[in-house]
């Protein structure tokens, strides 16, 4: 059976004001794909930039599941368009939500076995 792919989308540490946690959300990745998951970590900038990263990069792979995370919850705006932009192309593609880079596996696995 063909490992689930996800794709962790978040603010840029940098932009976020958490820096020092780029170290952790890396961690974080490493522990998915251990759990069996193929992981694609998308660190974006605000604005522009940032949303066309995330629909090239949406274009480009089959997702099963997006996490949104780091920060992005901050940025309204930005946190809408990524939303958005994941129901436009990746339609079946769960999305989920984790509270801090600890709980990026539980958060996952709340919708995809």
């Amino acid at each position: 059976m063909a490992r689930k792919t996800v794709l962790a989308v978040g603010l840029d540490p940098i932009f976020a004001g958490f820096a020092a946690i780029r170290d952790h959300i890396d961690a974080q990745i490493e522990t998915l794909h251990a759990a069996g998951f193929d992981a694609v970590s998308l660190s974006i900038a605000p604005g522009t930039d940032g949303t066309e990263t995330v629909r090239r990069t949406l274009m480009a792979w089959r997702f099963d599941c997006i996490l949104i995370a780091a920060g992005l919850a901050e940025h309204p705006l930005l946190f809408e368009t990524v939303v958005n932009l994941a129901r436009g192309y990746a339609p079946d593609a769960a999305i989920c939500f984790n509270s801090d880079p600890a709980d990026t596996v539980k958060a996952v696995r709340r919708w995809v076995a």
